[in-house]
């Protein structure tokens, strides 16, 4: 049995998607087609070499499904800004959304309190999968079970 390492001390929580595609936005959600909603997430996000950090995000969520999609152009482009300030030479970078931080230690961290890491990780939650969305022409496909 292939089992995930767990990073976050928190239970695994949420799916996530990150959407490629710059003109198709998500008012049903690609997997149950249940409405969405804008909610904001604090992402803990590992930037190559940089390392973690925090980043606050509005994105698409479905709480039926539990799944979020985030815009990867909107994503990328708080990415820039962070890096434009902190670290430019990591602007374009590859870079992993790793879960969720809970968002009373995230206000924390923005509030300019300096965080321990192990801290931060105490109260991290993974992610349970990783949905990859597929557009085609004809509409929404829903990704294939990988079992068949």
């Amino acid at each position: 049995m292939n089992e995930k390492k767990k990073i976050g001390k928190l239970k695994a929580r949420y799916s996530f998607a990150l959407n490629k595609y710059n003109d198709i936005r998500f008012s049903k959600c690609p997997r149950c087609n249940h409405n969405t909603y804008n909610r904001k997430f604090i992402f803990f996000i590992h930037l190559d070499d940089w390392g973690p950090l925090l980043l606050g995000k509005t994105c698409k969520y479905c709480s039926k499904c539990e799944l979020i999609v985030a815009h990867k152009n909107e994503l990328e482009e708080q990415l820039i800004l962070f890096c434009t300030r902190y670290c430019e030479e990591n602007i374009g970078k590859e870079y992993l959304v790793m879960g969720t931080i809970d968002k009373k230690k995230g206000k924390e961290g923005f509030s300019g309190k300096k965080l321990d890491f192990d801290d931060v990780l105490n109260h991290m939650s993974d992610f349970i999968d990783y949905v990859k969305i597929k557009y085609d022409y004809g509409g929404w496909i829903p990704p294939k079970n990988k079992s068949t």
